[in-house]
């Protein structure tokens, strides 16, 4: 049984994360090289420990973890809860200090409210995949998400927030609701992004979008970050700077380097051609996800691998997009690259799962 699990076992996405993960260890080096070297030896041992996670959940049914989700999905609400009453970091209110390391509550509850909506929809449907339109079952699912939602958007990150959003958007849309509900939530959101801006969107946010649609606005203030992050890519050249040799990584123009914009470190010292590599790895890992939605042996694995999707499409298109100066600066990290703990653990366990559902697909298990 083992042996026909690992063979169908879709690896290509397990090599992606690593090559990802080794890019993000030599941009690291560079860009912490001149504070010892705290957050690449940080980030090393977190790869240690994170990456073989991936290998061994594939020997744990997800139908098994799905089930006990909803259990740590409330153990998760609770810590988001206890977060808001913190000392804040940065403005934000998102790390529990456990003085040996940091924990941020929002990371892996991805996991698990993934997790709980997949399995809640699943438990939905059992009746027919109709019973998903269902005005009260379909507010039992909109309540599992908003809870998280709400607050993650308390401490405040919104970035973290949007990617939720994103996947549970995908994986309700994924399980065959009606259009009529596809229209009236593309038409509230039409009406709600502008009173978002004008009536709920802190300052220090809308800013965030003013310098995304003109950075030179405030080119010392504001929109200091995202025009240093353009001129660091814009450097790099085919060839890239050389590592510690980055004008705009080295001197300290480019800030945060090993979070927020550790992609503009990469296209400042390793270049064009090693930027491609990381948009590449990125795209075959999301499309191997998808392919992991579709072949899935239920509709509980492809609600799980289609919301992992969700998740990891936000993240890398915001933070690639972000350093480009294409889309606003929202604080996400980069999977697998950006420095931080509880990221590369949660990245990886997602890998695990979609790992664990690949390898329990149709053609491997029931084709002889």
């Amino acid at each position: 049984m083992r042996r026909r699990l690992l063979k169908n076992v879709e690896w290509t996405i397990l090599i992606c994360s690593l090559i990802l993960s080794a890019i993000g260890l030599i941009a690291l080096f560079s860009a912490s090289y001149e504070s010892g070297l705290v957050e690449f030896r940080k980030q090393a041992i977190w790869l240690i420990i994170s990456a073989p996670i991936s290998i061994i959940m594939i020997f744990i049914d997800y139908k098994t973890i799905a089930k006990i989700a909803p259990v740590f999905y409330g153990i998760f609400i609770v810590l988001l809860f206890g977060v808001l009453f913190t000392k804040p970091i940065n403005g934000a209110r998102s790390w529990y200090d456990l003085k040996i390391f940091t924990f941020q509550p929002a990371e892996l509850a991805k996991i698990f409210v993934i997790l709980t909506i997949a399995y809640v929809i699943t438990r939905i449907q059992k009746k027919g995949r109709e019973e998903i339109n269902r005005p009260t079952k379909l507010g039992i699912i909109l309540l599992l998400a908003l809870l998280p939602i709400l607050l993650i958007i308390r401490q405040p990150d919104f970035g973290t927030a949007t990617a939720f959003l994103l996947a549970i958007i995908i994986m309700i849309f994924a399980s065959g609701i009606n259009k009529k509900y596809i229209i009236v939530t593309l038409l509230l959101v039409a009406i709600a992004i502008p009173v978002l801006y004008l009536f709920v969107l802190p300052d220090h946010a809308k800013a965030r979008i003013d310098v995304f649609l003109n950075p030179e606005k405030d080119p010392r203030g504001s929109g200091y970050n995202v025009l240093q992050s353009k001129l660091a890519i814009g450097s790099g050249k085919l060839m890239g700077m050389g590592i510690l040799k980055g004008n705009q990584t080295q001197l300290g123009f480019l800030y945060p380097k090993t979070t927020d914009f550790i992609f503009s470190v990469i296209g400042e010292e390793m270049g064009f051609i090693v930027g491609v590599v990381v948009i590449l790895a990125n795209v075959l890992l999301l499309v191997k996800s998808v392919y992991i939605a579709k072949t899935a042996k239920d509709d509980l694995g492809t609600y799980i691998a289609i919301g992992i999707t969700g998740i990891f499409l936000f993240h890398i298109v915001e933070n690639i997009g972000m350093t480009m100066g294409l889309l606003p600066i929202t604080g996400v990290p980069l999977p697998f690259v950006s420095y931080g703990g509880s990221s590369l653990l949660t990245n990886f366990l997602l890998i695990g799962l979609l790992l664990n559902i690949s390898a329990r697909r149709k053609k491997a298990i029931f084709i002889e």
